[in-house]
């Protein structure tokens, strides 16, 4: 059971001492704040640890403390009820709670789950970092909805609810501990989650809301390039896929969402929006306008190949949910026999998560394969400039990253050589007709 009581602190500079409450909660726990107080040691009893009442100010004194103590004790019974954790920040916002003190903390709004909900309410109205634009995508609405779950979770595990001022350094190690080890989420997944945790934090902040001290301070993670794996389809399986005999509809239609997206370099969810309206011509050369869901970016992409503009003009591809587009992937690359064994991730329906292993690549195939198969199919010969306006990356680091690949700059020297000769021949040829 806890038990609240009072200590003297002396003050360097002066005199008096400071009246300090603290709480036992057993094992050698034990939370120290300052009431606010001061008096005299010479005015203070050791034995009642309370102030003498030897006159009218000190019994006032005698008085407040044995009702913020009263109070203490109430707001203890309320917290273990309720699961919260009871800290220092915890005892400090109840004596300030009691006395009415201004700055006290608003116990809801420094909830964890309370700025979640904040976001997720106001995601229309919030700026984007880095652009003048203002409303967040669907896409970063749902990541923080996951996030709000995955926190209740987390909370269900510890019993307890959350504060801002929690989150020190002990929580990161303790939280990055039970995402990875008990959870078994992935290095990058844990790391977004830290992400998520240091954004809101921070958020919470700048709107005047108290949080710990460490908080801005939580680190990040993702997997080196070396423990990646990229999963990409090359030309020539592409060529398998595209000759493949099909007898089923959906396949066949899978198949044409397959051959567009190694051609266009775009996330699932935009790949499979597509309609007919997203298509013009330029000078009778057909190209694709979308505007990115995730990034807002307007992109325009050429179609050169005969017959993907064909699929697009006369066989366009009827709509399909994006998990089912994922599971027929699978079920095409394997009928088309993409079956070479690569190191990779797929989801386990038992453990509920991605394992990682070595499997037919047909397994691993994902609308999230065909983007990183353009980007790497065309990479170093288009040059990395042109194919960043196209996938939407905003930084040459960023999509070699993607595509798990090294800075190679005799390579672009290269393509530099090759482009500029191809211009001085056209140059020469031009004027030779001349």
């Amino acid at each position: 059971m806890a038990t609240v009581n009072y200590r003297l602190v002396k003050i360097k500079t002066s005199s008096k001492s400071q009246i300090h409450v603290y709480i036992s909660l057993g094992r050698g726990n034990v939370i120290l704040k300052k009431t606010g107080f001061t008096i005299s040691p010479n005015d203070w009893s050791t034995t009642t640890k309370r102030p003498k009442q030897n006159d009218a100010h000190l019994k006032n004194l005698f008085n407040k403390l044995n009702k913020l103590s009263n109070y203490i004790y109430e707001q203890i019974n309320e917290a273990e009820i309720k699961g919260e954790i009871i800290n220092s920040f915890w005892l400090e916002n109840v004596i300030d709670t009691h006395f009415n003190r201004l700055g006290k903390i608003n116990l809801n709004n420094n909830l964890l789950t309370t700025q979640i909900e904040y976001i997720i309410d106001n995601a229309n109205t919030r700026k984007i970092k880095g652009t003048s634009k203002v409303g967040l995508s669907q896409n970063r609405i749902k990541g923080y909805v996951t996030f709000f779950n995955l926190i209740l979770r987390y909370e269900k595990h510890l019993k307890c609810k959350i504060r801002l001022t929690d989150i020190n350094n002990s929580f990161v190690d303790k939280f990055t501990n039970w995402l990875m080890n008990k959870e078994n989420y992935s290095i990058n997944y844990s790391g977004k989650m830290l992400d998520n945790l240091k954004t809101i934090c921070l958020d919470a902040k700048k709107r005047g809301i108290k949080i710990n001290d460490f908080a801005p301070n939580i680190e990040s993670f993702k997997e080196i390039k070396k423990d990646k794996d990229i999963i990409t389809l090359s030309f020539d399986e592409l060529e398998i896929i595209r000759n493949k005999e099909l007898t089923k509809d959906h396949l066949i239609n899978v198949r044409k969402w397959l051959l567009i997206g190694c051609e266009i370099g775009q996330r699932g969810g935009d790949l499979l929006n597509l309609t007919k309206d997203n298509l013009r011509y330029i000078e009778n050369n057909l190209v694709i306008d979308i505007t990115q869901q995730k990034t807002g970016k307007n992109v325009t992409i050429p179609i050169y190949k005969d017959y993907i503009e064909y699929i697009l003009t006369k066989e366009f591809p009827y709509k399909i949910s994006n998990q089912k587009f994922n599971q027929y992937l699978k079920d095409l690359c394997k009928e088309c026999n993409i079956n070479e064994v690569v190191s990779g991730k797929k989801y386990d329906n038992k453990k509920k998560r991605k394992v990682s292993g070595n499997f037919p690549k047909y397994e691993l195939i994902t609308s999230h394969s065909l983007r990183r198969s353009f980007a790497t199919n065309y990479y170093k010969h288009i040059p990395t400039p042109i194919l960043i306006e196209i996938t939407g990356h905003s930084k040459e680091s960023m999509f070699l990253e993607y595509i798990g690949k090294p800075k190679d700059k005799d390579e672009n020297a290269k393509l530099f050589l090759k482009l500029v000769k191809e211009m001085n021949n056209k140059t020469e040829n031009n004027l030779k007709a001349v």
